[in-house]
């Protein structure tokens, strides 16, 4: 049933994945309860909570990206995405509430080995073949067995602004002015900040 837009999510991120169809049911959902299509500029924005292949599905799909400003990340590790409608400030917390299907012991075993670095061919095949399983479930299962609706927790993102370019005092390179660390005229990058930081603390 969503074949055809998910294969299209599939060739910009590479590969079908069960986390990729996850972003793919999330930002279908979100859209449609938000009334709003592609984001051509900043008209749609997302803030997520993980930087799983989920991501890539929102960016392909609502053209939320970070060179945009509209793609905000929370590094929280919680499968949550909420999406606002710039134009009024209107917004959906999605939540993923789908619980995965049991696996066999062979398989949790399997699982596990391929988690500690075995890449065996039989690793790799039961692996790929449970992956192609979930990734399946996914795009199949209801709505409500899957994701979890409710009003946005954050606040809608600032649009996007321009800053002032400065040149790193320390290493030369051009930095954003608004993540430059000022001391009178000197000017230092984040990095170049935190070595001379390390040196004054040894």
């Amino acid at each position: 049933m969503h074949i055809p837009a998910f294969e299209k999510v599939v060739a910009f991120h590479g590969h079908s994945c069960p986390g990729l169809a996850l972003g793919f049911r999330v930002t279908e959902a979100a859209m449609r309860r938000l009334l709003v299509g592609r984001a051509v500029d900043e008209d749609l924005v997302a803030v997520i909570e993980n930087n799983s292949c989920a991501v890539d599905a929102i960016q392909a799909m609502a053209g939320c990206t970070f060179g945009k400003g509209n793609l905000v990340f929370l590094d929280h590790g919680k499968q949550v995405y909420t999406f606002f409608r710039r134009s009024d400030g209107e917004g959906v917390r999605v939540a993923v509430g789908w619980k995965e299907p049991t696996e066999g012991e062979v398989d949790k075993a399997i699982w596990q080995r391929y988690m500690a670095g075995d890449r065996d061919s039989e690793v790799t095949a039961t692996v790929n073949r449970c992956k192609k399983a979930r990734t399946e479930a996914i795009l199949q299962a209801s709505e409500g067995g899957l994701l979890i609706f409710s009003e946005p927790q954050v606040e809608m993102p600032l649009p996007a602004k321009l800053h002032a370019t400065l040149l790193c005092s320390a290493c030369g390179e051009k930095v954003m002015a608004s993540r430059a660390v000022q001391e009178g005229t000197t000017v230092r990058c984040i990095p170049c900040d935190r070595v001379k930081k390390s040196k004054m603390q040894n």
